[in-house]
């Protein structure tokens, strides 16, 4: 038996014939085949069309996370490769001050100018000294003074240099600077999947997008200080809804302390970011 097509025009005209073909029945009927096509048509071109731009935000969306990957690797093998160079300066020795050198107390004889006064008036010790009996190798000074005769001489008074290093003050432009990448980026305690645990288990869906079905995801950066307090929580991509963005910052500004990030030993503040994401079940 042959395969009937009810839509064939040939049988389209053998049912309405010797029949009114001025009524509406035989015109639908008529344009039945073409108005199938055309609908096909079209949904096939919408199915291209969507298909084509989800695909295009995909790549788009891999592209821009493997750009930013990219250009934190860039950043952090910049600040190895400067850590480097500076491990491999010539370190410059403490300046270590010279010895001091001062003459030693050189010996002298009492000379004074004569006064005239009684006998019973002088004392023994302020008898003038005949100039005869002055040595002439001792220099002459109000007092006697025991010590050396040749003025050449020299002693170290101080022998012992002290070596003192400088102290390295942390610079203030170091400790307010907030860094981008550091050699030691900052970590939650415990690791990437306890940070993952706790937002999970604290995240609250707010009961009007949840009513309305609303889901999406919300990236919110924050800085971690050097105590590991986490501060300056903002969100850097929205969820598309305020009570999903407000419950993804509040969540953040939960959190405990991290493990600071550190550059060149030393704990610095260090941007970061987490995606929260909300969908419902």
């Amino acid at each position: 038996m042959a395969k009937l097509d009810i839509y064939d025009p040939k049988w389209v005209d053998m049912v309405f014939a010797n029949k009114n073909k001025s009524y509406g029945a035989y015109q639908l009927r008529m344009g039945t085949s073409g108005r199938n096509m055309k609908a096909i048509i079209i949904l096939l071109v919408a199915a291209l069309l969507t298909g084509g731009y989800l695909v295009y935000k995909i790549k788009a969306q891999q592209a821009e996370e493997e750009r930013l990957a990219y250009m934190e690797a860039q950043e952090l093998a910049k600040l190895r490769e400067q850590a480097k160079k500076k491990e491999d300066q010539p370190k410059i020795p403490p300046k270590v001050e010279p010895k001091k050198e001062i003459p030693e107390v050189r010996e002298s004889q009492k000379f004074t100018a004569p006064v005239i006064k009684k006998d019973e008036l002088v004392k023994e010790e302020n008898v003038v000294k005949q100039m005869d009996k002055l040595d002439e190798n001792v220099a002459v000074s109000t007092k006697d003074q025991e010590g050396v005769k040749d003025r050449t001489v020299e002693a170290v008074r101080n022998d012992i240099a002290v070596n003192t290093e400088p102290k390295q003050e942390v610079k203030q432009e170091v400790a307010t600077k907030v860094f981008d990448a550091v050699e030691q980026m900052p970590s939650f305690p415990g690791g990437q999947g306890a940070l993952l645990s706790f937002l999970s288990s604290n995240v609250k869906y707010p009961a009007v997008a949840e009513q309305n079905n609303i889901q999406g995801k919300a990236v919110v950066g924050f800085i971690v200080e050097p105590n590991g307090g986490v501060t300056g929580v903002h969100i850097m991509r929205s969820a598309g809804d305020p009570s999903l963005d407000a419950e993804a910052m509040r969540v953040v500004g939960s959190m405990p302390r991290w493990n600071p990030g550190k550059q060149n030993g030393q704990a610095v503040r260090v941007k970061y970011q987490v995606p929260i994401t909300f969908r419902l079940q």
